[in-house]
């Protein structure tokens, strides 16, 4: 009696559950409202068999209970019981099947008026290319992948020449238009899945595999990795932002192409050498860094990380925070350099610079820090020697002071929020991994002691 009361109040607690919990559907924004319907008709189906062999147990339970005036009836076949069986279970399965291959079949083929874009896959970022004035995206190959040519775009290949690039995890798409969307990984197996629309699907890495949609709704949409892709998995992210034809025209007509992303300002010694006397003023005379200043050291770090760093100081990506001074300070000094051709010719100078030992100022347990490492590690290399593919600098040498102020800000918002600081958003989640003062100063002591390590090395 009490099994059979359970069974029916385990029921009603579950349909009470589902029909006022607030854990519902996001509102849709694209074409795809069949895939509702589909996972409706599967809740409905799956709901209705749930509560009928439960309420059937329950009163299986409490009709046949044991009584000793009773005695139970053997019956090892029943036809009729089993036709019936078959039959509702044929047509359950049908009613579950059958629209998922309806919506199938309209979900791989893709509307001949599509806009065509590809997305790509890295750990842990997705970039964007879409075709140039000719419609066409040019071909691509992995082994053309190069720091200049990220996408691996053939140079030989015409149809490639006026691809549009979006090196961000930030792209717009005009509203009401049918989008086709190439998927293409450079590395290990990622997902595309934006849950307001309905789509997700896997990249393969060495296939090119496919979705599309139709954006209903003006807005702001995440896309999420849905595969396991690695440690910093939950970080890979990007927004999409639905606009109107003419804010998709405006936003698109500013991206760069791969032919112009091929013509770079050469790199000119004698100016960057120039230049870098003023940062010397802070940062030493061979970038060893200043701890009075506050004014970190430069040495060791590859020039496209201090380009990229300089360029987020003159933008306004880094030191815009009220909190962050010394990313005020440098934000200025950043503006003295007058155009891209300045930018690349100090970091290439400072990239040249002789490596030079430091000392330290944080003591710690570095067994303790090791065992938090291991995280950075697989972006940051092993041996804090920093990972260029990954776009992860090195860390190894560099002032332990300032790393912690680094960690620091991460963790509490005064860097990496900013909309385009695609890594600074990662490092934000990724900090999280050493969430007090100690442990950043058992992670910053073994760090220190990767950077003896790496000096003692004849």
């Amino acid at each position: 009696m009490v099994l059979a009361i359970v069974l029916v109040l385990l029921v009603i607690g579950s349909l009470a559950f589902h029909f006022i919990s607030p854990w519902w559907f996001t509102p849709i924004a694209s074409n795809w409202t069949s895939i509702d319907t589909t996972i409706n008709i599967t809740f409905w189906v799956t709901g209705f068999v749930f509560v009928a062999v439960n309420l059937f147990l329950a009163y299986c339970v409490y009709r046949f209970r044991y009584s000793k005036k009773r005695r139970a009836h053997y019956e090892p076949e029943n036809k009729k019981l089993e036709g019936w069986l078959t039959l509702l279970t044929s047509i359950g399965i049908i009613a579950m099947l059958a629209p998922g291959l309806v919506v199938w079949a309209k979900f791989i083929d893709v509307p001949e008026d599509a806009m065509v874009i590809e997305a790509v896959g890295q750990q842990w970022k997705w970039t964007f290319r879409l075709p140039g004035v000719d419609g066409q995206l040019g071909k691509v190959d992995t082994r053309l992948i190069t720091a200049q040519n990220p996408f691996g775009i053939n140079p030989q290949d015409n149809a490639g020449r006026d691809d549009l690039l979006v090196d961000s995890p930030n792209l717009q798409l005009p509203l009401n238009r049918p989008i086709k969307v190439l998927l293409r990984s450079k590395d290990v197996l990622h997902n595309f899945a934006v849950p307001e629309f309905r789509v997700k699907m896997d990249l393969v890495p060495g296939q090119v595999g496919y979705l599309w949609f139709t954006p209903t709704r003006l807005g702001d949409f995440e896309i999420l990795c849905m595969e396991l892709c690695g440690i910093a998995h939950y970080a890979m992210r990007a927004k999409i932002k639905v606009v109107t034809d003419s804010d998709f025209e405006t936003w698109s007509k500013h991206l760069p192409s791969f032919a112009s992303s091929q013509q770079t300002d050469p790199v000119d010694p004698a100016q960057g050498k120039a230049l870098y006397a003023i940062c010397s003023g802070c940062h030493g005379v061979s970038a060893m860094g200043n701890t009075a200043l506050n004014a970190p050291r430069l040495n060791g770090l590859d020039a496209a990380y201090l380009e990229r760093q300089i360029d987020y100081f003159k933008r306004g990506i880094r030191g815009y925070q009220d909190g962050d001074t010394h990313g005020q300070q440098m934000a200025m000094m950043a503006n003295t350099l007058a155009d891209q051709r300045a930018v690349r010719s100090v970091s290439a100078y400072i990239e040249a610079l002789p490596m030079v030992g430091t000392g330290t100022t944080i003591a710690g347990d570095s067994r303790a820090g090791e065992a938090h490492y291991v995280a950075c590690g697989i972006c940051h290399g092993q041996q804090g020697e920093g990972n260029p593919g990954l776009n992860a600098p090195r860390l190894a040498g560099q002032n332990d002071w300032y790393l912690k102020r680094q960690l620091q800000n991460f963790s509490d918002g005064t860097r990496g929020l900013h909309p385009q600081d695609l890594y600074g958003r990662q490092m934000s989640m990724m900090s999280k991994v050493v969430n007090d003062d100690g442990a950043i100063d058992d992670l910053l002591s073994y760090l220190n002691s990767l950077s003896a390590e790496r000096e003692s090395m004849p």
